[in-house]
């Protein structure tokens, strides 16, 4: 949490070699969801009003490991170029002689974007391409990671290419992601509430015992939630159980009560008779689901009971929907949550994934404190782990 940040460092005529998040849908070439190219333009636009020229390198996709022209990155570039309004070059290949050439022809306040760094090997298996990382390396003065988003991955360009660097250093937007993860962790403003769902306890397992000694409420939605209540003897139907997690969902309620940690559990469903939105329906009158029916999302009096505790919390981390929230029938225990997380007066976190899908379609997104831009490297955090390219980078002194 206490790496160095990109305003820390001496940019004026230095060529800053930026790894972000480009990583968007395309569609007949062309970007169809801005958002992460816009959530890295005040680390490139800080770089170019301090003197310094900017490599950007990204993945997008999962090629696999060769060149692929449904991923490539030139419509990045070009819609780059319309959200900069400057001109943004782009090169055909990440290493190699011409990309060095384009690297070093670069002036001050200029913008190259490199090809897919997933066109190689080496970049999601660095042992694959020994030589990968210095040969980008070599294209930079200093490193910049401005990636949460794959902070959680171990690849080349986050973690071998910062080895090469004397000065390496967060962006804008992984220093945020940063201070408000660790915010909550280390000093949550009470009562400290987690709002956790998803489909299975297993996903969740670092994260529940890792919050566990930390929150004062944890409330459990989604499908994990059968879970829990089929560890407590209640009938749940045919609603998905973990049948093998039975154990640990009963331990990890026993810890809860231990630690004197509320656990709120769903007291009432809304049903299916089959994964399907148009399936028949009902509300159950209480917490048993009847034989030959799934729970798809919370029921309103749990919905109503969630929203009190977080409308009254000083901080609150929202990690996985309450139900199937993609179908409309099965949305309103998730929409429930969004509303009361933008109306509480206390530090909101949305982790990233379904949890920002869920905050983006309930409209108030731009209430909440914070809405993560990466899921699995947010998860990471909440299970208490160091992220591998947060680890490479420097130390503030």
């Amino acid at each position: 949490m206490d790496a160095l940040r990109i305003e820390e460092l001496d940019l004026a005529g230095k060529k800053v070699l930026l790894r972000v998040d480009f990583n968007v849908p395309l569609e007949d070439g062309v970007v169809q969801d801005d958002k992460r190219i816009v959530a890295a333009l005040p680390s490139i636009r800080h770089a170019l009003d301090h003197g310094a020229a900017v490599i950007l390198m990204s993945h997008l996709g999962r090629p696999d490991g060769a060149p692929d022209p449904r991923y490539s990155l030139r419509p990045v570039a070009a819609c780059l170029e319309r959200l900069l309004d400057r001109p943004v070059q782009f090169v055909g290949d990440c290493v190699g002689p011409e990309a060095r050439r384009a690297a070093s022809e670069l002036a001050p306040g200029q913008v190259l974007v490199l090809e897919n760094l997933r066109f190689h090997a080496g970049e999601k298996q660095p042992a694959a391409e020994p030589g990968f990382a210095a040969a980008l390396a070599g294209l930079g003065d200093l490193y910049v990671n401005d990636a949460f988003g794959t902070a959680h991955r171990a690849h080349a360009s986050m973690v071998a290419v910062p080895e090469f660097f004397a000065e390496r250093a967060a962006g804008f937007l992984l220093a945020r992601e940063l201070e408000y993860f660790g915010k909550a962790l280390r000093d949550p403003a009470r009562p400290f509430v987690a709002v956790l769902g998803g489909a299975k306890v297993s996903d969740k397992i670092d994260v529940l015992s890792n919050l566990v000694d930390k929150v004062d409420v944890l409330l459990v939605g989604g499908a994990m939630a059968y879970t829990f209540l089929a560890a407590d003897g209640v009938p749940v139907g045919v609603s998905r159980v973990e049948h093998d997690k039975l154990e640990l969902a009963h331990d990890i309620a026993v810890d809860a009560g231990e630690r004197g940690v509320e656990l709120m559990l769903p007291v009432d469903h809304v049903c299916g008779r089959k994964f399907e939105a148009e399936t028949e329906q009902i509300v159950t009158p209480d917490r048993e689901i009847p034989e030959g029916w799934m729970g798809l999302d919370i029921g309103p009096r749990t919905a109503a009971a969630y929203a009190a505790r977080i409308g009254g919390a000083g901080t609150v981390i929202w990690n996985g929907p309450m139900g199937v929230f993609e179908w409309e029938p099965f949305a309103a225990g998730t929409l429930a949550v969004a509303r009361a997380c933008a109306a509480t007066d206390g530090l909101t976190i949305v982790g990233g994934g379904d949890s920002a899908s869920a905050a983006a379609q309930s409209g108030l997104a731009d209430r909440f404190d914070h809405v993560s831009t990466g899921g699995g490297a947010s998860l990471e955090l909440l299970e208490g782990k160091q992220l591998p390219g947060v680890a490479a980078l420097g130390r503030r002194s």
